[in-house]
């Protein structure tokens, strides 16, 4: 007993201890084969710059994704310095006929146009931040990107000057609102222990280090530059295709569980095709990380019930074979669902692949006769009632089968519209 290990202990993943009893008194004493990371430098520089209980605390993405992160943040952070000083010299820095009050203004109107911007983009976009993350969290960047070659070419058109540095503002201002709101999508995706302020204030300590390096590389850029457009440009282009090839690595990166429109669509299809469920890992890869401008699969989630039916008749047609807390009607070229107020997480699963599989015929994606037990015919009535009847035995085994792969089926991304419909059932 003298030898005897009482209890033992552990720091996460990092530390192991043990407490034994030695000559009648208990010590406690490191495991031979724990890390002593909590007297190291890199213990020290883990412990500033990384969530408490890393990388058990995060997603298993966190860390691939923060490296990209890093450098795109740091050859921004250069492109920028060359930005500002090219605006700087634009507003009349180093020009003894520049006034105070004229740079003042141009500020002023830049800032101005730029808040307008940002409230604009916010109303128009914002609900689309959080269901397509990694496209707009791409999109923000390249937009930054073509904000700050607008900057850096804007005192070579002294005329127009103000008008450049407002529009480079309404740029920066939309980068602002889906850089940081996507940001925060992607922290609650990161975050495995409710710990989105830690991982947000964590980010803010990397984003501030890297920030701090670019300071200092800029101080020796700065002189080199100066009064060398051409060296200006040769450097901005090479910042901006690391910047570029960063991001696209980072949101490449990110492994989300949640099921959007687009990885639900790529799932469905592949389970459709070989009765096989991608796990989020291989949905992910697949998933298109571009803001595309026309869809392949069109369908809208939580419309108006006007937007589906236009007669009693339309509406008897709907609810034919229906006993679902959702209608689904097809109207200008895309499948529509209008969604009770009872409905659960799982039926707007099953309304949102419902209205996908009616997709996938009307636009040929997959041949009706070769799964789905739907007909390809011109009466779309027809289709949906159909349709109805395919889910009544398709939609238990596939959701079944995203449960055994690990995505999540309690919560969705699918950017469901807020209108619900209260609708008369059909009377025998």
């Amino acid at each position: 007993m003298d030898q005897a290990v009482l209890a033992t202990e552990r720091y996460g993943s990092q530390e192991r201890w043990r407490y034994q009893l030695r000559g009648g008194a208990v010590r406690r004493e490191r495991e031979a084969d724990s890390s002593r990371t909590g007297s190291s430098i890199s213990g020290a520089f883990k412990s500033i710059f990384l969530p408490q209980g890393y990388p058990e605390s995060v997603s298993g993405d966190y860390l691939q994704y923060q490296i990209w992160d890093t450098v795109q943040a740091f050859s921004s952070s250069l492109s920028g310095t060359l930005a500002t000083q090219a605006s700087l010299r634009g507003v009349g820095v180093g020009n003894r006929e520049a006034t105070v009050a004229a740079a003042t203004v141009t500020w002023l109107l830049k800032d101005g146009t730029g808040m307008i911007g940002k409230i604009l983009f916010a109303w128009l976009k914002g609900n689309k931040l959080d269901s397509e993350a990694k496209k707009w969290r791409l999109f923000a960047d390249i937009l930054n990107d073509i904000a700050m070659f607008v900057e850096i070419m804007a005192p070579h058109f002294p005329p127009f000057f103000t008008f450049i540095v407002c529009i480079a503002g309404v740029f920066k201002s939309i980068v602002g609102v889906a850089g940081g709101a996507t940001r925060a999508a992607l922290t609650v995706h990161q975050a495995r222990r409710n710990n989105m302020a830690d991982i947000s204030a964590k980010d803010g300590s990397q984003e501030t280090l890297v920030n701090l390096a670019g300071l200092l590389v800029s101080l020796v850029l700065i002189p080199l530059v100066t009064d060398n457009p051409l060296l200006t440009f040769v450097l901005f282009f090479l910042f901006t295709v690391l910047h570029l090839v960063a991001n696209y690595k980072a949101v490449r990166t990110v492994v989300m569980d949640t099921l959007n429109k687009d990885r639900l669509s790529i799932v469905l299809q592949q389970y459709l095709h070989d009765g096989q469920v991608l796990s989020p890992q291989e949905a992910n890869r697949r998933e298109p990380v571009f803001l595309e401008f026309r869809k392949k699969v069109n369908i809208k989630l939580g419309v108006r019930l006007g937007d589906l039916i236009e007669t009693s008749k339309d509406l008897q047609l709907a609810l034919r074979n229906n006993s679902k807390p959702f209608l689904i009607g097809v109207r200008h070229g895309y499948a529509g669902v209008c969604l009770a107020p009872d409905a659960s997480v799982r039926d707007e699963i099953e309304a949102a692949c419902q209205a996908l599989c009616i997709s996938f015929v009307l636009h040929g994606i997959i041949p009706p006769e070769r799964n789905l037990a739907l007909s390809n015919t011109q009466d779309l009535w027809k289709l949906v009632t159909e349709s109805y009847t395919f889910m009544d035995t398709f939609f238990q085994p596939f959701i079944k089968a995203l449960d055994e792969a690990r995505w999540q089926t309690d919560r969705t991304l699918l950017d469901w519209n807020e209108w619900r419909v209260e609708w008369r059932k059909k009377t025998q």
